[in-house]
């Protein structure tokens, strides 16, 4: 059995030595993007994004207010226009990504004990810039609003500890675990990085098996394994483990080592929960081009599973706000399964045994080719390629 396993893997790898696209989907791609995304957000956070103000009271309280929003890190006050009009044309030309508007006599209403309004426009087009420009200048309003009522209380004689206490009768305290510096990076790159790899794992997966089917080649594949589907398929995709297993490493040094993100429980803990998500993802391909024996088809279907992992994996919105269907469906991504792990090791410091069920279902899924081994060996010796 080992002869024939070598005698299928010397098979392979001339096949890849072959095949250039193989060598830029194992490791160009991964590493170019986890590159790509890992720079991208190099600053964590996006900073310094353009916003508008539209000042119709323009006093020296309201001026001090703007100066105050300018020197907060994510904003960054590029125009003044002299109307709302002006303003939103300008939102919507892409200049700016919100704009604060102050009405005529705030600063007035504020000193009478009124309640003067203000307001802020954010282009929720763009996610994260509208949301994140949207908090500055909403606790921008709340601080002026403070310092109003502040100015006020000192005025009737309280003191300055008296004044805070009425202000702020409760003080919070945030303590975010696992990304404290609230890293987008580390929120981000540590699922994305994995799930563009599981795409290509698959498809890498499928495409190898499919070019079997295309090039009439399935015979002679299965000849050099003595018949035997398993034999074949552990000698088939034992170097593009290889190489995947080489790309996990190099990522795990980028990400634990030179970008020192959070990771509680070490980089090979990572590496070897990488290393079974890689496998896992693999035996799913197979099971892909088994159940749609065409190359066409096969890849098809690999690129939608993973583009679908990124959604249902928790990762940005949480899976048990999801319906109950769903909550089923995430069981069939080995993201999932992975983004737990990582989570729970990564980030909180467990035990991997300690979420032993996930780990336990990225096992499950390198059990797939043992189940649909013989289907896929009466396929490959009857399906015909139809272009």
């Amino acid at each position: 059995m080992m002869k024939q396993i070598l005698s299928v893997f010397q098979r392979e790898v001339r096949f890849l030595i072959a095949t250039p696209l193989a060598w830029f989907c194992m490791v160009a791609a991964p590493l170019l993007t986890a590159l790509f995304f890992t720079t991208f957000m190099w600053q964590g956070l996006p900073t310094g994004m353009p916003i508008g103000v539209v000042d119709e009271d323009n006093t020296s309280t309201t001026r001090q207010l703007l100066r105050t929003l300018n020197s907060m890190q994510q904003t960054d006050i590029s125009a003044q226009y002299a109307d709302i009009s002006e303003a939103r044309r300008a939102m919507q030309r892409g200049e700016i990504y919100a704009f604060f508007y102050i009405p005529r006599g705030t600063t007035s209403l504020a000193n009478q004990q009124k309640q003067p309004v203000v307001s802020f426009y954010t282009n929720y087009s763009y996610l994260v810039a509208g949301s994140l420009s949207m908090r500055d200048m909403r606790m921008m309003s709340e601080l002026a609003s403070g310092a109003a009522a502040r100015k006020l209380l000192l005025a009737r004689g309280a003191t300055e500890q008296q004044a805070m206490a009425f202000l702020q009768p409760i003080v919070i305290e945030t303590h975010p675990i696992g990304n404290p510096t609230l890293n987008y990076n580390v929120y981000l790159s540590n699922t994305l990085l994995p799930g563009i790899l599981g795409i290509f794992i698959m498809m890498m997966a499928v495409f190898a098996i499919g070019m079997e089917i295309k090039n009439g080649t399935a015979g002679e594949w299965l000849g050099k394994a003595g018949g035997n589907i398993h034999v074949a398929l552990i000698g088939k995709l034992l170097p593009q483990t290889i190489i995947f297993l080489l790309t996990s490493a190099l990522m795990v040094i980028w990400l634990y080592g030179y970008m020192a993100f959070p990771c509680m429980c070490g980089p090979w803990v990572m590496m070897g929960l990488l290393s079974v998500f890689v496998i896992a993802s693999q035996c799913l391909g197979v099971f892909m081009i088994c159940m749609l024996p065409s190359l066409r088809l096969g890849l098809s279907f690999a690129s939608l599973w993973g583009v679908l992992s990124f959604s249902i994996c928790g990762m940005s919105y949480p899976l048990m706000a999801m319906d109950a269907p769903l909550q089923g469906l995430a069981l069939l991504f080995p993201l999932r399964h992975y983004f737990i792990l990582y989570v729970n090791s990564a980030l909180d410091g467990y035990p991997v045994m300690n979420a032993w069920p996930y780990l336990l279902m990225l096992a499950a899924f390198c059990l797939l080719p043992l189940l649909c081994g013989w289907w896929l060996k009466s396929q490959l010796l009857r399906v015909k390629y139809v272009p």
